[in-house]
Parts: C-alpha cells; sequence; structure tokens
C-alpha cells in the first residue's frame, strides 16, 4: 500500500482540481483477473526500483465532462479531446505520484503515456500486486487501475543496462 498510496492520493488532488469539484474514493478491489477497459483509457508504464503500469479508465461522457473542464469549452465524446484529457489526466497524476515516491528514495523512468486501446490489460501475477479502484467525481467515475511490484537489484540492474 506505501506504493500505491501516492497515487490514490495524486489522482484525488488533481482530480478535484481539474474538475472543481469534490471526489470520493469508491470501491477498492485487489484485481486478480485481467483489466477489462470500459471506456477512453490511458495507460503509462514504469521500470526502476517499482515496475508496473497504470490505467485511468473513463466512459466516454465522463472524459467529455473532463475535456471540456480542462478546455474551457464544451466537448463531445467523440472529439479527440477527450482522449487527449484522459492522457493528461494520467500524466498529471504520475507527475505528482512519482514527485512523491521520488522524494522517499525510489528510482524509477516513467514511460510517456499512451491510449489503451486493448480491451484487455495485464493480469497480478505471484510478485505484482493489482488494485482497481474509482473516484466518484461530480463528471462521473473514473477508474484508476494500479498493478505494481518491487523489482530486485538483478533486474534493476538489467534495466538499467
Amino acid at each position: 500500500m506505501e506504493l500505491i498510496q501516492p497515487f490514490i492520493n495524486a489522482a484525488d488532488a488533481v482530480l478535484g482540481q481539474s474538475l472543481r469539484c469534490r471526489t470520493s474514493v469508491g470501491e477498492v478491489l485487489m484485481a486478480e483477473d485481467t483489466y477489462q477497459r470500459s471506456g477512453i483509457a490511458a495507460q503509462i508504464g514504469f521500470t526502476g526500483d517499482i515496475e508496473g503500469r497504470i490505467i485511468f479508465d473513463l466512459a466516454p461522457a465522463t472524459a467529455a465532462y473532463l475535456a471540456s473542464a480542462l478546455s474551457g469549452t464544451e466537448i463531445s465524446a467523440a472529439d479527440d479531446m477527450a482522449k487527449e484529457a484522459v492522457l493528461e489526466l494520467a500524466n498529471q497524476v504520475i507527475g505528482n505520484a512519482v514527485t512523491t515516491l521520488n522524494n522517499q528514495g525510489f528510482r524509477f523512468k516513467v514511460l510517456p503515456p499512451e491510449v489503451h486501446l486493448s480491451t484487455q490489460g495485464l493480469s497480478a501475477s505471484h510478485d505484482t500486486e493489482a488494485l482497481l479502484m474509482s473516484f466518484d467525481t461530480c463528471g462521473g467515475t473514473v477508474f484508476m487501475n494500479i498493478a505494481m511490484r518491487y523489482t530486485s537489484q538483478d533486474e534493476h540492474a538489467a534495466v538499467g543496462a
């Protein structure tokens, strides 16, 4: 949980600020099955002391609401700006969480966010924790799926090589 909490805090803060409303953490589940995308999703991967990925998944209407809030103009769910808003959300959340984790001494490389088009994502494994949680906002529900693990010193050395 020490690795996941910075992402929860960052998502809550970024969503509240971006949407200018109160947010609340909804359901939190340990995910044992493969993640099933339900809307417009963005994925960010990372390697180093911590390895894994995070997926942000928003219903098209929620993504449009976020895009409208960020741009100050009405955006439709079919507009590419809705996808861009989900990528920006992912980028901001990861940036805030990474800062916190770096301050705690963790070192890792964050990959650029990308639209997650697959209907399924990675699943948990024996050494990778996966958590599925939701944030209830004024614009709809935002789902965050986190799968991460500590890397061993041998793996970390191979990643850096």
